[in-house]
């Protein structure tokens, strides 16, 4: 929507527009070749073990000798779109009435 060829200047233009200039500058920088391979680890590890969270992954790509933290981990997994499993506690019940007398 933006022309560089128009009379307007770039700056006029992207506040007409409401957007920010930086925005026209913007390339997209895609994943590293390391982070890609971790990325197929973990979809590999995900497809054996859907209950594992980024923590527990973490901890998996460690044991494999992959230096790969859980944050790093959590990004990724995020980025694949990737929930683990989980049974959510039940909190409506009282722990009373879950005992036998």
């Amino acid at each position: 929507m933006v022309n560089r060829d128009h009379a307007l200047s770039l700056r006029k233009q992207c506040e007409l527009l409401q957007l920010s200039r930086s925005r026209l500058y913007y390339q997209p920088v895609g994943e590293s070749a390391e982070n890609l391979r971790f990325m197929e680890i973990i979809d590999k590890q995900f497809l054996e073990t859907p209950w594992y969270g980024a923590r527990q992954m973490a901890r998996h790509m460690k044991r494999n000798n992959h230096q790969c933290g859980h944050h790093r981990v959590r990004r990724l997994m995020r980025l694949m779109r990737l929930v683990p499993i989980y049974q959510e506690p039940n909190t409506s019940k009282s722990i009373r009435s879950t005992r036998s007398c």
